[in-house]
């Protein structure tokens, strides 16, 4: 029969303690790094020799479905650092989650409402890059708001 000396001994989950919007911001950062770096990978990135700096003339698209430009890819890199950085507690996790699906559909709205071959399209997006960004704003907004029902823990 093991005594409570066992259970202490145990190796520790490094995600125990761990606040789950806290998990959920760092998780949702580490994606935007993953893509951010994708983007500049060619095979995955195709028409990888069209990839501009910024604006509609960029005609490389990740997995072959979404518009990028090298402004896009840097954009998805740092907000992919913000949720590392802001995921060290719960209040800076849950701004990180909320503001970033406020950003994310504002950029949906953008993305309506701009010619995809106007000037103004300089991130640049598509329609596959609207519903991605639709999904994105309520997903964070969803785990922001689901993920920090368990308390305020540091």
């Amino acid at each position: 029969m093991a005594g409570p000396m066992a259970h202490s001994r145990a190796r520790r989950n490094p995600a125990d303690g761990r606040a789950p919007v806290r998990r959920a911001g760092a998780t949702v950062g580490t994606v935007f790094l993953l893509i951010g770096a994708l983007g500049f990978l060619p095979g995955i990135t195709s028409d990888y020799g069209d990839l501009r700096l910024a604006g509609h003339q960029s005609g490389a698209e990740l997995f072959g479905v979404f518009q990028v430009s090298v402004l896009h890819n840097l954009l998805h890199l740092g907000f992919g650092v913000a949720g590392l950085a802001l995921s060290r507690t719960v209040r800076l996790a849950r701004a990180y989650l909320v503001g970033g699906g406020a950003v994310y559909l504002v950029l949906w709205l953008y993305g309506l409402a701009v010619d995809e071959r106007s000037a103004a399209n300089v991130i640049p997006v598509n329609a596959a890059d609207d519903a991605l960004h639709l999904g994105l704003g309520l997903g964070m907004l969803a785990l922001a708001l689901l993920a920090g029902r368990d308390g305020d823990r540091r």
